[in-house]
């Protein structure tokens, strides 16, 4: 994989590889390539496991059991700052496309076409975002249109399996299905961001006559019916059973296996879901932690298949979420809201550290070194480049500029790619819930210092994020001077990417850009 690659971008690329064709992939340029691993959580928070990413073990690492995210960190390297961001389609959207959200503009989840999911506002119009989502053709109102980098390993060599979530595109859009992005093998992979149930007796939310009750209802699945399987092992049997046949293409493999786990309903797995009643959760809480170690349990099975099948040590393992944990919804949740996810503040929705800080891990034997952690932070359209580069392709053409950094320095100890630079997130929607941090702002991380701007208000929040991870100390008012000049910096990236603003009703004048108040 040493000699140039250059890849163009064509309608024509999106055509699969024949199964003889597979079979007939040279060993010599496939062998040496690392199978890669995309763990993806949905509404995991940063306390969601018994591995601690603080510097302190909190009662949340002390009462989940999550023994293959610590079994994986023993093999490679924890990320204590990685960032999603605060809503499951826009940090989906910058995954796939290697764009920033102010850039594509799926800022809030989406599901059916041409209908924007915000709630309403008396107050504030808001901007007429990408609710359509993103798409690798044009031809779709409101949609994102950029390359794939699933696309790009497909076309160089390596099979590409989506198992579960994909929540790329709106009902009836291209970029609804998977296999537009350049996935041979599509499992349960729709345009919903959630799903109707994960029972199997309720057919994970079909009638008995197979019709969906709910656009929430999981495709794919219906071997699984009625047979007592919660979705999660049920996904994971699927995945499995897909790498199985993947083995007599001699090629590597891209897995991105994409939960639905830890979404609500926080429907009780039967397998886990007794221990916690036992350590003495609350029916809601119990149900909660056997969603989380149902996920860890599926880790934990598809790094036995590796280890079974020899490929443990030619496979990359990325481990992530899409956005912080719920705790904005009590019917769900005990407790008090927005709490669930301390030390840091709020969660899913918000732009303060619990809706955007995840957990993140690396595996990649030989090259990672084995239960390091790293504190340099990152952001997720980081993983376009970065997974590329895994796979040997560094020079392509995209239709859209990548905004994503790689962070492979970061892997292998060679550098640091965070240093100095700006992290961005725009969220001028309003989402389902209120809170901390939730709707109509936006922000920019950069050293130590993370800013918040209301677009509503005006108000500008300051945070030294090592010193206060709880964003509960705003130092706006002791540091004008920074506060000046992230608003500048922010402002600036917000207009050069095509950021967007909502308007005041009354006036009919766009909010202010946080360096124009």
């Amino acid at each position: 994989m040493n000699k140039k690659l250059l890849v163009s971008f064509a309608l024509a690329s999106l055509t699969g590889i024949s199964t003889q064709a597979k079979e007939k992939m040279s060993s010599e340029t496939t062998q040496q390539r690392p199978n890669i691993i995309l763990f993806m959580v949905d509404d995991m928070g940063w306390q969601d496991t018994s591995l601690p990413f603080w510097t302190q073990k909190t009662h949340y690492n002390e009462t989940y059991e999550t023994p293959n995210m610590e079994r994986l960190a023993k093999k490679g390297m924890m990320f204590t700052q990685a960032y999603a961001c605060n809503i499951s389609s826009a940090t989906r959207c910058s995954l796939i496309t290697g764009a920033n959200n102010t850039r594509h503009r799926v800022t809030n989840w989406t599901l059916e076409k041409n209908k924007a999911t915000d709630r309403p506002s008396n107050t504030i119009q808001l901007p007429d975002w990408n609710y359509n989502g993103v798409s690798q053709v044009t031809g779709t109102s409101n949609t994102f249109v950029g390359t794939s980098f699933v696309e790009l390993l497909r076309q160089n060599g390596y099979h590409t399996i989506h198992c579960g979530k994909a929540h790329f595109g709106s009902i009836d859009t291209p970029g609804e299905n998977p296999t537009h992005w350049g996935f041979e093998v599509n499992i349960a992979g729709h345009a919903a961001g959630g799903l109707a149930t994960y029972l199997s007796e309720q057919n994970y939310g079909h009638t008995r006559d197979g019709k969906p009750y709910s656009l929430m209802a999981i495709p794919g699945l219906e071997d699984y019916w009625g047979t007592g399987i919660f979705a999660t092992e049920a996904l994971t049997r699927e995945a499995i059973k897909a790498l199985d046949k993947a083995k007599k293409y001699n090629q590597p493999f891209y897995l991105y296996m994409a939960h639905y786990a830890i979404h609500v309903p926080v429907d009780k797995d039967m397998r886990f879901f007794p221990k916690y009643i036992k350590k003495g959760l609350s029916d809601k809480e119990a149900a909660y932690a056997s969603l989380i170690e149902g996920m860890d349990k599926s880790l934990g099975d598809l790094m036995n298949w590796l280890e079974k099948n020899d490929e443990a040590d030619n496979t990359v393992i990325i481990f992530m979420s899409d956005n912080g944990g719920l705790a904005a919804e009590p019917g769900w949740r005990d407790g008090q809201i927005h709490t669930q996810n301390a030390p840091l503040n709020s969660g899913k929705g918000s732009l303060y550290e619990g809706g955007i800080r995840e957990p993140m891990i690396v595996s990649w034997p030989g090259v990672v070194t084995p239960n390091t952690r790293c504190d340099k932070y990152l952001i997720i359209e980081d993983f376009y480049p970065t997974i590329l580069e895994m796979a040997g392709i560094t020079n392509y053409k995209t239709v859209n500029p990548i905004d994503g950094i790689s962070f492979m320095p970061l892997l292998k100890g060679t550098g640091d790619p965070s240093k100095g630079r700006a992290l961005v997130w725009n969220f001028p929607n309003i989402w389902g819930n209120d809170g901390p941090g939730i709707n109509l702002d936006c922000s920019i991380r950069k050293n130590e210092w993370k800013l918040v701007y209301y677009y509503e208000t005006g108000k500008k929040e300051l945070f030294n994020i090592p010193n206060d991870i709880s964003e509960k100390n705003d130092v706006a008012k002791q540091h004008p001077g920074i506060v000046k000049r992230l608003s500048k910096e922010l402002g600036n990236y917000l207009r050069a990417t095509g950021g967007q603003r909502p308007t005041f009703k009354a006036t009919g004048k766009p909010c202010p850009w946080p360096d124009e108040i």
